[in-house]
């Protein structure tokens, strides 16, 4: 019987993009749990800054989906959109035992603990456009901030390469599905 192998620390995370040569710039800050915190801590923290959201079908498949902090998300249209079906959140334990992270401490980094693919990562097309990209190092008490590019680098590293996701489209087409 194999032990299952103990997530990342934040330390370890950083060090990763170090070893790939990838420009980040991590702050620390108080813990943060919803947008509502992190907005009212940031202050002046430029680029985009992600809501993110663990997701699971009926069949037991997992997405995370890395989008912009005010995007509102239809569950039903982004199933279909993702050709997953009916989408729930995952559970705080699903999250723990696939991405080694807290609820709040979600982010397109924590794909680095999920060693057996299981977790399909999607990132919202616009706010690949925007740069930096802020994401919690598996952690809610520190943002880091890299490029677009480093971001996907840094997926492709760890064997997600990102699906990119019109996220306009999606809610145009949950707007006239309404």
């Amino acid at each position: 019987m194999t032990t299952p192998l103990s997530p990342l620390t934040p330390q370890q995370l950083l060090q990763k993009l170090q070893d790939l040569g990838i420009q980040a710039e991590t702050k620390t800050h108080a813990p943060v749990f919803t947008v509502e915190e992190s907005k009212a801590l940031r202050g002046d923290l430029p680029g985009a800054h992600t809501k993110n959201l663990f997701l699971r079908n009926k069949k037991g498949q997992m997405w995370l989906l890395v989008c912009l902090e005010d995007r509102k998300i239809d569950i039903k249209t982004l199933g279909k959109a993702l050709d997953a079906g009916k989408l729930s959140f995952g559970s705080s334990d699903r999250l723990m035992e696939f991405l080694g992270v807290e609820p709040g401490s979600v982010s397109a980094f924590a794909a680095i603990n999920d060693r057996n693919t299981e977790v399909k990562v999607v990132l919202d097309q616009q706010m690949m456009q925007q740069s930096p990209i802020n994401c919690h190092p598996l952690i809610n008490s520190m943002t880091t901030a890299l490029s677009p590019e480093n971001l996907v680098l840094f997926l492709e590293s760890i064997n997600h390469s990102p699906e990119l996701l019109d996220m306009d489209k999606l809610n145009e087409s949950a707007q006239d599905a309404g």
